[in-house]
Order: C-alpha cells, then structure tokens, then sequence
C-alpha cells in the first residue's frame, strides 16, 4: 500500500519553521505540472524552464508569508503565470532608436515599421483552429480516456493526484494516458491544423 503524501499546506508550515526539506519536497512534487503549464504558455522548452526556476525562487521567498488562502496549486499558476509574463515584457524590451538612425527614402520619408506586438490575426486564428480540433477530438474519446486527458492536460494534476483521486495503480494511470494520447493523435492526424 502507498504511503500517503503530506499534504502541501503541511509542508509549508514546516518550512515557515524552518523545515526547508519541506520546501524541497512541494518544488519536486509540483515541478512536473508547473513546467507542463510554463510550456504551454510559451511553447518553448528552454523559455519552459526558465520560467520555472523563476517560479520556484519566487515560491521560495514568498513562501514563509504565504497564508493558505488558496490551494497552493493555485497560487503557484499564478506565480508561473506572473513569471511567464514578466519574462516577455523583459524579452519584448527593445532597444530605443535615435531618430537619426531610422532609414529615409530619397524624398525624406521614414522607411522604418514597427514590429506588430503579440501574436498575428493568423497566429491567433491558427490557435483557436487548432484548440477546437482538440476539443473535438477529446470528445470522440472513450469516457476513461476523455477523463485522463482532462485530468492531466488541462486540470494539471500530476500521476499521483490521478492515481489518488481515480484509486488506479500509478501504473496503470500512466499507461492508460499514453494510450489516451495516442488514440488523441490519431485523431488529429487528418487534421490540416495537425499537419507539416
């Protein structure tokens, strides 16, 4: 039988008293789902990861004034959230131009454009093409595969948080999931969204 997990906000009262082994526990327990929602933020790995270590140091100083008001699942996706966006503004800061630089036509016109901020009318219509192929085919999946699908990809929890709450072997969760995923792949194959 597994042994139960401490429950997190126990393990941040023991590190408020200066336990930081409890620290280090709730940053391996939640590593995993906060770099799942750090990546499907920026859809770059290396940004992923960054963004995480951001979190977590975050998580770390703030955590001996954090109070329970939320889960602490919750209140680490704001922070992941917030780092995410903080590393954009800092990655979306240019350099100032002197006006004197600015390329001229021969008639003294300006040649220089702004670069569009965020994400293209396309990008954006790309997105939600693609995100409602997704709900689609998550609907044709079988209820268990459905339920497993959601669980971990859009409700964020972990293998352990599944096995717990659908009383599975973590085994079997991990291996019904992949075989969600793929039945899911296979799905959005024909997909022009999913395609090249």
């Amino acid at each position: 039988m597994k042994e139960p997990q401490t429950p997190d906000m126990l393990l941040i009262e023991r590190f408020q008293r200066g336990d930081m082994s409890a620290m280090d526990t709730l940053i391996q327990r939640h590593r995993d789902r906060a770099y799942q929602l750090a990546y499907r933020l920026s859809r770059d790995p290396e940004v992923a990861s960054d963004v995480v270590a951001d979190a977590f140091v975050r998580v770390y100083r703030s955590g001996r004034t954090f109070r329970g008001q939320c889960a602490f699942t919750t209140w680490l996706h704001k922070i992941v959230t917030n780092c995410f966006l903080d590393q954009r503004k800092k990655a979306g800061a240019r350099p100032a131009l002197s006006l004197s630089s600015i390329p001229t036509t021969e008639e003294g016109d300006s040649e220089f454009q702004l670069p569009a901020e965020g994400p293209s009318a396309y990008d954006k219509a790309e997105l939600a093409e693609r995100s409602r192929c997704v709900a689609k085919a998550v609907s044709k999946l079988n209820q268990s595969h459905q339920t497993l699908i959601v669980m971990f990809h859009s409700d964020m929890l972990s293998y352990e948080e599944i096995s717990d709450k659908l009383d599975m072997p973590l085994g079997t969760v991990k291996s019904r999931l992949n075989r969600a995923r793929l039945a899911l792949r296979e799905l959005l194959a024909p997909e022009p969204a999913f395609q090249g």
